[in-house]
């Protein structure tokens, strides 16, 4: 087991030596190799009902708002309700585990966001709906910043784009397998997709507490800074990059909810489609996400964390390309795959962004990706009325300028990954 030493204030250590820290070559797990496949593997399952979770509050809102005659804005505001969670989750816990341990943390929301999902099927009330999902929120949000944190020490900086990748591939996989599930049960007994996904989860924290080993590096960072992890991400020396990478990631949520969060809408508003021919316009885009996810973590591995950034300047011009095209549906699914599969290379945000900073810290500095969230909440608004004075397209448009401004940002920042 290392031993623990006494942490420098994150602004006491120069810059380039931060990224040495954060991303030794050499740095190696304190486990055997079989150990950490196992590990990696239940970090791929819980990401897997991680997402089926989250995803509940979008793929399930006809069935809630049916359930408990909700008005649209009702139903909208559960989204806001599970992401204001998320946030929250992100910081607090994540801080959490940087201070007193992985392990503990992780089973924790592990089982947490399993028995909120759980907590579902008892809901009566648009008060306790809301409740609900700030709680399901609340451990959900915390699953990013603190799987980082695990997996970023299993195995060498060199892989860890490849590893995000296919968390991210896990996670949109589970996209498809809810919609498949809603499809297969009969719209009174939507609850269970409650229990399938809520079970599992207090299963597997068990698993996890058990099989990450506790005081490894895996566990604990071998420095302890201060009390509260996040005031060390503004310390003097590294203040304007956490507020740069803030407003990076809160483009990047501002950017996916005003085309995205609009697509369906605008497809049969303004395109007159069908609503299914819709959803398979935004099943293209998922597929080219798992597809991209791939590719990206090769390259932000082989080329370095920046590189990247190219991925929002093609998703940008897919964006005014989708909305500039003909009613063509070869070509729009085409430029959704392109789209979807251009959005994900920033796969990497989780490990980069815990690579920029000292390891003590890395789960404190991956929550940052959910910082965008308060960005996000008012994107819906913002390109509503945008959208009233000046048409769906422009307003959805808007994405376009979000993304390319989030990639200079992106290319600004330090390069981690070490030739």
């Amino acid at each position: 087991m290392p031993t623990a030493t006494p942490a420098l204030p994150a602004a006491a250590i120069p810059e380039p030596q931060q990224a040495a820290i954060a991303a030794p070559e050499s740095a190696t797990p304190d486990i055997a190799l079989p150990h950490q496949l196992a590990i990696f593997l239940l970090l791929m399952v819980c990401e897997f009902l991680y997402g089926w979770a989250w995803n509940t509050v979008d793929v399930l809102r006809p069935f809630i708002r049916e359930s408990l005659g909700l008005s649209l804005m009702q139903a909208g505001s559960t989204y806001s309700a599970q992401g204001a969670g998320a946030l929250t989750g992100a910081v607090v816990i994540g801080q959490l585990a940087d201070r007193y341990g992985r392990r503990r943390m992780f089973a924790l929301l592990v089982a947490g966001y399993g028995a909120m999902l759980i907590a579902g099927t008892a809901v009566g009330s648009y008060p306790q709906l809301l409740a609900q999902r700030f709680l399901l929120g609340l451990f959900a949000g915390a699953s990013f910043p603190v799987g980082v944190g695990i997996y970023c020490n299993l195995f060498r900086p060199t892989v860890r784009g490849r590893l995000a990748g296919i968390l991210n591939a896990c996670f949109s996989l589970s996209i498809v397998a809810l919609g498949l599930a809603m499809g297969a049960v009969a719209p009174g007994q939507w609850h269970m997709l409650l229990w399938a996904g809520g079970v599992p989860p207090l299963v597997l924290s068990v698993v996890a507490y058990l099989m990450i080993p506790a005081g490894s590096r895996i566990d604990l960072a071998s420095q302890r800074g201060d009390k509260l992890p996040v005031r060390e991400l503004f310390a003097p020396d590294v203040r304007r990059q956490t507020l740069t990478l803030a407003a990076m990631t809160g483009l990047n949520f501002f950017g996916y909810a005003a085309f995205s969060g609009w697509l369906t809408t605008y497809l049969t508003g303004e395109r007159h489609f069908s609503s299914a021919l819709a959803g398979n316009l935004l099943a293209w885009q998922f597929a080219g996400n798992i597809a991209g996810g791939f590719f990206w973590g090769w390259a932000a591995d082989r080329f370095g964390r920046r590189f990247n950034a190219v991925g929002f300047f093609i998703a940008s011009a897919a964006i005014v390309a989708f909305l500039l095209a003909p009613s063509n549906v070869g070509l729009l699914r085409l430029l959704g795959l392109i789209y979807g599969a251009t959005l994900c290379s920033s796969v990497i945000w989780g490990a980069w962004m815990a690579e920029l900073y000292p390891p003590h810290l890395q789960s404190t500095a991956a929550s940052i990706f959910n910082w965008g969230r308060i960005i996000s909440f008012f994107s819906p608004l913002i390109t509503a009325r945008i959208a009233q004075q000046a048409g769906m397209p422009i307003a959805m448009s808007g994405a376009a300028l979000a993304f390319t401004l989030a990639a200079f940002l992106w290319i600004s920042q330090r390069e981690t990954l070490k030739a």
